[in-house]
């Protein structure tokens, strides 16, 4: 087995269901501009809402970067409650009154109720695309073997995808949520397989030695891989079916963690070719590799780039431990650096404003959700066992 980084293959854990709430906490974020400390959190009360509803609530609003305060000090108000089997909501400015809506929701959970509601508070507010009803995927370690589970993006409602019962690793969605990529051992091979919506799964890359980290085009119909069948492991890219592999690096150190810009047309990776690892880039149709800059950082691993194109949020080794980082995109040329808070494994939210990753608690690892720009955290509901390489269905 090769060691990369990014495959974090072995882990130790059951896999049994325990949903644990976290409170919330603050990384060392800062905002995207350069020199200036974290944007402050937006105040918002809430007024009526209990339980469940309450707690969904507070935890969708963090992640975009609302804190929840009293009536007094806020910028928004949302009051409302379950009347009669439904939600109600009204979103009002404080100051001056004006009401932004005022909904009812049906859906068929109190969660999905108080989901849609605080989809509603982002549209209202901050013009973003909503995240309430999107999906995670993420690895799941079971004693010596793993499996990948599926849950909604804050952790809830985790089902368990596979039943390899050996090492898997690395799932990622194709476009659209409903497909899902991932490396496993099932065959005793590192090999790339295709988890379609209908229960049916299809290896899509199963060359000798070395197939993984697959991560789909944005078009869906393409996936870059790292592959070892010309001998080290170099970026790759694949039809979907896995046909037509076309090699886009040539070096004979490792690469890892291939991941696409939005337009299509560039791919970024980390690579030791130059000893440690550090970000590079190269386009989707073949060429030099190119060095991306940021900041002279080394030990840079796990790019994501985020779906508005602005920013690639990577991994950094560091003394002790990993820390989450962002870079400035500039179409994989690379930019200022912000270093965000201790983690590993980020991926973006679909409305770029949020990422996933792993974090390290007392030897355990935990999914938690950061908003970029204030640095708030909150930790997903957590299954039983080490949960790692997390992927935002988008």
């Amino acid at each position: 087995m090769i060691a990369l980084k990014t495959h974090k293959w072995l882990m130790t854990g059951t896999a049994l269901l325990l949903v644990v709430l976290f409170p919330a906490e603050r990384c060392l974020g800062q905002d995207l501009t350069v020199g200036t400390s974290a944007a402050k959190a937006t105040p918002i009360s809430l007024a009526g809402f209990t339980g469940v509803t309450e707690s969904v609530l507070k935890q969708d609003l963090a992640i975009v970067g609302f804190e929840v305060v009293s009536a007094d000090r806020a910028k928004y108000t949302v009051s409302g409650g379950v009347k009669g089997g439904q939600l109600e909501g009204t979103l009002t400015e404080t100051v001056n009154k004006q009401v932004h809506f005022s909904n009812a929701y049906t859906d068929a959970s109190e969660r999905a109720r108080a989901h849609r509601l605080a989809d509603d508070i982002v549209k209202a507010t901050l013009n973003l695309p909503p995240i309430g009803r999107t999906r995670i995927a993420f690895k799941v370690d079971t004693g010596k073997n793993s499996e990948i589970y599926v849950a909604d993006f804050d952790g809830h409602n985790a089902v368990k995808l596979t039943e390899d019962g050996s090492i898997v690793a690395a799932p990622t969605w194709a476009p659209g949520g409903r497909n899902l990529l991932y490396t496993s051992y099932r065959a005793n091979n590192p090999d790339i397989y295709m988890h379609r919506a209908d229960g049916n799964r299809t290896p899509i890359a199963r060359f000798s030695g070395l197939n993984t980290s697959a991560n789909v085009s944005p078009d869906g119909t393409r996936f870059a891989a790292i592959l070892s069948k010309s001998g080290s492991p170099d970026v790759w890219v694949l039809g979907i079916d896995g046909s037509n592999p076309v090699q886009l690096t040539k070096t004979r150190e490792d690469e890892s963690s291939p991941c696409w810009a939005p337009d299509g047309k560039t791919i970024c990776f980390s690579s030791r070719e130059t000893g440690r690892a550090m970000l590079y880039a190269v386009s989707a149709s073949g060429g030099a590799m190119q060095k991306v800059n940021a900041g002279g950082i080394q030990n840079a691993t796990e790019p994501d780039w985020s779906p508005d194109g602005s920013l690639i949020a990577f991994t950094q080794a560091v003394s002790g431990g990993f820390q989450i980082c962002i870079v400035q995109a500039n179409g994989g040329r690379g930019g200022e650096v912000k270093r965000l808070c201790p983690g590993e494994d980020p991926s973006w939210s679909p409305n770029s404003r949020t990422l996933i990753f792993t974090k390290r608690v007392n030897g355990k690892r935990v999914l938690s959700l950061l908003d970029v720009k204030t640095g708030q955290v909150k930790d997903a509901a957590q299954i039983s066992g080490s949960c790692s390489q997390p992927s935002w269905a988008r």
